[in-house]
C-alpha cells in the first residue's frame, strides 16, 4: 500500500513537472500571432501634436541644406573638383532665390551648393556677409521654381516658457524637426567679427552641428530666429541652443541684398577693457582712446590719461537707455542708424555730462575691434 502511495506522488510530481517544462512551448503554440496583427484604431491626434506637425510640412519645403565647398580648378593642365568643406542650412528668404543662413556656415568656402528640400541641387554664389551678426546672403545662380518664403514673424513680445521649433540638417541628416522651449531671452552672443548680438534667443529645442543657419520658428510658423550656435563642450546638444532674433535678421538681411554688407555704427572710440572696469567698480563703457577727427573727438570726449593716471570718460547711456556694457551701447549705435545723432550720458569727474554725437560707419575708417 505504501508502494503504491509512492508511485502515485511520484507520478504526480513527475505530471507536474512536465507542465512546468512543456508550458511555454504549449503557449507559444496556441497565442503565437502567425498572421499580421489587426491595426487597432487611435483616437484624434492631441491638438499640440496637430500643431508641431503643420509648422514642419509648411516650413519644411522652405529650409534648404547649405554645402561649402573649397578647392577645385584647373592645376598644371589638370581639372580638379571642388570637395565639401562644411555644411549647414539655410532657408528660403524671397522669390528671387535668397537664402539666409550663417556667416560661419560659408566663411571657409570657395564655392556653394544648396540642396532644396525636393533633393535638387543648385549652385550659388554668396552676395553679402555680416560676420558682426553671423548671418549671410546666397543667391541661387540657377532659377527656377522655389518653395515659398518663409513667414516672418517678431522677436520683439516673445515670451520664455513659449513652445520653439528648430528646422535644419543636424550631422547632414536633413529636414530634421526639434522642439522645445524658449529658454531664456536678452542674451549676448559674442561673434567673429569681435561684437556681441544684443537680444540673442535661448532655447532647449536641440540644436547640433549642421542646424547652423536654420530657422528657429514659433507656434504660427513664423521666423523668430537664426540658429546660431550651441553651448556645449562636447560639441553637441546639451539643452542649450542660441538664435539671432528675428528682428535684427529682418534688419540686417536687406541690407546685405541691397549692398553686400553692413555697416558697423560708430562714434569713434577705443573702449577700455571690461573687466578691469569692473574691478575698478565702475558701471558702464570706459573710454580709453578717442579717434583723433571722429565724431567722439568732435564732442569732446576724453580717454584714460595713463600719465596722470585719470580714467576717462565712461559712458552710462544713450538717449534714456542705461549702458552698462560695451554691447548695450553698440546696439543703441545700431538702432539708431549711420549719418544719425545719438545723445550719450557720461560721466567725468564724477559728474554726469550730455554730450551730442554722429553715428558713423567706423569699417569705413579701419577701425579695431572694441572701437565703436
Amino acid at each position: 500500500m505504501q508502494d503504491r502511495t509512492t508511485r502515485i506522488i511520484m507520478l504526480v510530481v513527475a505530471v507536474l513537472l512536465a507542465i512546468l517544462v512543456l508550458q511555454p512551448y504549449v503557449n507559444t503554440y496556441f497565442t503565437s500571432a502567425r498572421e499580421p496583427r489587426p491595426v487597432a484604431a487611435r483616437g484624434d491626434l492631441a491638438d499640440f501634436e496637430r500643431t508641431t506637425i503643420e509648422v514642419f510640412e509648411t516650413v519644411a519645403p522652405s529650409v534648404v541644406q547649405v554645402v561649402s565647398l573649397s578647392g577645385g580648378g584647373s592645376r598644371r593642365g589638370r581639372t580638379t573638383e571642388a570637395e565639401p568643406s562644411g555644411s549647414g542650412t539655410g532657408f528660403v528668404w524671397d522669390a528671387a532665390g535668397h537664402i539666409v543662413t550663417n556667416d560661419h556656415v560659408v566663411a571657409n568656402g570657395s564655392s556653394f551648393a544648396v540642396r532644396l528640400a525636393s533633393g535638387e541641387v543648385r549652385p550659388a554664389e554668396v552676395i553679402g556677409r555680416a560676420p558682426n551678426y553671423d548671418l549671410a546672403i546666397l543667391r541661387l545662380q540657377r532659377q527656377g521654381s522655389l518653395p515659398a518664403p518663409v513667414n516672418v514673424g517678431s522677436s520683439a513680445d516673445l515670451k520664455v516658457g513659449q513652445t520653439a521649433y528648430a528646422i535644419g540638417n543636424p550631422f547632414g541628416l536633413d529636414q530634421s524637426l526639434t522642439s522645445g522651449v524658449i529658454s531664456a531671452l536678452k542674451r549676448r552672443l559674442p561673434t567673429s567679427g569681435g561684437r556681441e548680438v544684443a537680444d540673442v534667443i535661448q532655447t532647449d529645442a536641440a540644436i547640433n552641428p549642421g542646424n547652423s543657419g536654420g530657422p528657429l520658428l514659433d507656434s504660427a510658423g513664423r521666423l523668430i530666429g537664426v540658429n546660431t550656435a550651441i553651448f556645449s563642450p562636447s560639441g553637441t546638444n546639451a539643452g542649450i541652443g542660441f538664435a539671432i532674433p528675428v528682428d535684427v535678421v529682418n534688419r540686417v538681411v536687406p541690407e546685405l541684398i541691397r549692398t553686400g554688407r553692413v555697416p558697423t555704427p560708430g562714434i569713434g572710440i577705443l573702449a577700455g577693457d571690461e573687466t578691469l572696469a569692473a574691478q575698478l567698480g565702475v558701471t558702464g563703457v570706459v573710454v580709453a582712446d578717442v579717434v583723433p577727427g571722429s565724431p567722439a573727438d568732435r564732442a569732446g570726449l576724453r580717454g584714460v590719461d595713463q600719465r596722470a593716471g585719470i580714467i576717462g570718460d565712461v559712458i552710462v547711456g544713450v538717449e534714456d537707455a542705461p549702458v552698462r556694457r560695451l554691447s548695450d551701447l553698440t546696439d543703441r549705435l545700431e538702432r539708431t542708424g549711420v549719418g544719425n545723432t545719438v545723445r550719450l550720458s557720461i560721466v567725468r569727474n564724477n559728474r554726469t555730462e550730455t554730450v551730442e554725437v554722429t553715428v558713423i560707419d567706423v569699417d569705413q575708417q579701419g577701425a579695431r575691434s572694441r572701437r565703436p
